[in-house]
């Protein structure tokens, strides 16, 4: 999965309405740009940081340009579009590189489920239980190193937490996927002073049912290793939660006139298209999807 053309640097004058963002492209003309993203954006939205948006020429697109990254004074980065863990996640799903989610049948996509919700994605296969997943975008880090989710309360996050649970309950897998659009994560934690509701429910329910925690395998990291807080163990939850999977964009490299963001765990599918300024990063695969 790639963007569809080449980012644009550009200063953020302002977001507001959760979905819009005045922008100052380098020419000096000023634009507003489309936030694919409803959270709150702790860290990643005050005026004056430097911001990396698609454009477009789709006339049926009112908005001209798509914000997609936030570049950090350290030089890394993070994804803002909360989109790209779906499409990303997806494309590993289906080539089969995401571990102990591998040898499914069909990955289907926004099934409906539980009380008028719908799960990211079904993984179903002959003989095997059916695997609820569900998958969050982790941007938040308040801590150098360290990824938190979430950066808001969400009622939601916990109705899914609930009704993944029900589903565990049921006899079906059920998976927690946190996948961390930073290329400075070190580590993840819930974040429980923002929402302790969200953790007391991933963490502290169903007392006496083990939760597994699994990180990915080294072999499905890019970039630099993950510390203890990835594989950090999770001793209570909800029951019968196969919870804690996690997948971490890797770093980025620059490619010429594209830019790409690659993961390890879909070696030949760039997972998404970034700006980069470090030779030291790893290159991408050149192969195409």
């Amino acid at each position: 999965m790639r963007f569809q053309t080449r980012l644009e640097p550009a200063t953020l004058i302002r977001r507001y309405k959760r979905f819009l963002a005045d922008i100052r492209l380098e020419d000096g003309r000023e634009a507003v740009a489309h936030c694919a993203n409803p959270g709150s954006m702790m860290g990643l939205a005050e005026p004056g940081m430097r911001i990396w948006v698609e454009p477009n020429d789709d006339p049926k697109k009112k908005l001209k340009y798509g914000w997609r990254l936030v570049e950090h004074d350290t030089g890394h980065f993070t994804g803002v579009d909360t989109s790209v863990p779906n499409r990303a996640l997806r494309a590993a799903l289906e080539a089969g590189e995401v571990a102990g989610l591998e040898g499914y049948d069909s990955v289907r996509p926004e099934v409906k489920y539980g009380e008028n919700s719908r799960i990211d994605f079904l993984l179903q296969g002959a003989g095997r239980r059916d695997a609820y997943v569900e998958v969050k975008s982790v941007t938040l880090m308040r801590e150098a190193g360290m990824a938190e989710f979430p950066d808001s309360v969400t009622a939601r996050g916990a109705k899914h937490l609930a009704e993944l649970a029900a589903m565990a309950q049921a006899g079906h897998r059920a998976v927690m996927l946190y996948l961390i659009q930073r290329t400075d994560a070190r580590a993840f934690r819930l974040a429980e002073d923002i929402d302790p509701a969200y953790a007391g429910g991933a963490r502290g329910r169903g007392r006496g049912a083990g939760v597994r925690h699994r990180d990915q395998p080294r072999g499905h990291h890019a970039g630099p290793r993950g510390g203890d807080g990835l594989r950090r163990r999770w001793s209570r939850g909800w029951p019968g939660l196969d919870r804690g999977t996690i997948a971490r964009f890797s770093k980025v490299a620059h490619a010429g006139p594209e830019r790409h963001l690659t993961s390890r765990a879909a070696p030949d599918r760039g997972m998404a298209t970034l700006p980069s300024r470090s030779d030291a990063l790893s290159r991408p695969n050149p192969k195409k999807s």
